[in-house]
């Protein structure tokens, strides 16, 4: 009788020990159930930057989306990260320099945001490893956003939309500074730009004019006055399909420089003045170029590839002794070159990115 007695103990534990298990599977929500589907051409190739405790999922990547657009994350309410980085510019803001919640610029100009799912050093220095990272730095500024993320996170807790978007994206309702920045990460790598005339050209769905067609080839070519072959020489910097690479360059702006750049961050004299190759992609809406906005336009630009490089210790070699004459001390690109280089330049201009609904204001009355 003792054994059966305990038999029917252990049957009815175990009983109890499984439906308490199938409740638990029923009620608790399964995180990141709804994956991403991130969509991008071929040659751009799959060195994209994401963690594994940040996938990318449709709820993530909302939440991120309206956290990108919300002015409560500054102190004033009235700043948010779209404010600096604005969908119908390439989400640049067309300052050299924004402005903050006090109005005091900022160090350096905005950076594009496209493609940043191929990114792993962010800002123009490199200071932030991931966009994780990247996203703390404006959020906890005090000029910025006004280093506000504490108080805004009691605020976004208070709300009716937040914590039910905080609880499909990550589980929970609760809401963290760093689930903060993990969706806004989320909503950023989807920015990706591969739908300008240059993909359609890649994707044979484009004949581009003889301007566009030579400004490609001055590009893409290293010159060699011997055998009379011309070039920009861009493509030592910007050869990729993606137009940039993850490299650091003095491009000789200055001989001194005010900023002196990465040297800043890693204290060595070999980076005075070195800054991060920006990509190209929606160049001809960026404007004011360089990490201060000193150029106002790309005419400015190539006159100081073309004629204007300032030597320096730190200035990259691939700025030094080239030239399309022989024994020339400047590029030597001709007026008419110059133009077609641009005309190529303007073919990187993608409308689909600067429209495409799934990236704007998800606060206005007819977001999609």
């Amino acid at each position: 009788m003792l054994i059966e007695s305990h038999y029917k103990k252990m049957i009815l534990l175990f009983v109890l020990v499984a439906a308490g298990i199938f409740m638990a599977a029923t009620t608790i929500k399964p995180l990141y159930i709804d994956p991403y589907q991130l969509e991008y051409p071929d040659y751009f190739g799959n060195r994209i930057s994401i963690p594994e405790d940040n996938p990318t999922t449709k709820q993530g990547v909302f939440l991120g989306r309206m956290l990108f657009y919300e002015t409560k994350l500054s102190s004033s309410k009235t700043i948010s990260c779209a404010s600096c980085h604005q969908q119908k510019l390439a989400f640049t803001d067309g300052k050299a320099f924004s402005s903050g919640i006090n109005n005091m610029p900022t160090k350096r100009s905005s950076m594009s945001l496209a493609n940043l799912l191929w990114v792993r050093n962010f800002f123009w220095d490199g200071r932030a490893k991931g966009l994780e990272e990247q996203a703390k730095f404006p959020l906890n500024d005090p000029h910025e956003m006004g280093n506000y993320m504490e108080k805004a996170v009691k605020e976004l807790q208070k709300t009716k939309d937040y914590p039910p978007l905080f609880a499909a994206a990550f589980g929970t309702s609760e809401i963290t500074p760093q689930k903060i920045t993990k969706a806004i990460a989320q909503f950023e790598r989807t920015l990706i730009s591969a739908d300008s005339n240059y993909d359609k050209y890649l994707r044979g769905e484009y004949n581009p004019t003889k301007e566009e067609l030579k400004g490609m080839e001055l590009f893409m070519s290293s010159p060699v006055p011997s055998k009379n072959i011309r070039g920009a020489d861009c493509a030592q910097c910007h050869g990729t399909p993606k137009m940039y690479m993850e490299l650091f360059h003095n491009n000789g702006l200055d001989s001194e420089p005010k900023d002196i750049g990465r040297e800043e961050l890693t204290g060595m004299a070999n980076d005075r003045g070195r800054f991060r190759v920006v990509t190209l992609r929606n160049i001809a809406l960026t404007a004011p170029y360089m990490h201060d906005g000193r150029f106002k336009n790309l005419e400015e630009v190539l006159d100081h590839y073309n004629e204007h490089i300032s030597p320096s210790r730190s200035l990259s070699i691939s700025l030094k002794d080239r030239s399309n004459n022989l024994n020339g001390k400047t590029l030597g690109l001709t007026s008419n070159e110059k133009s077609d280089i641009i005309s190529f330049l303007k073919m990187l201009t993608d409308s689909t990115f600067i429209t495409n609904p799934k990236f704007s204001d998800p606060h206005l009355k007819n977001a999609k």
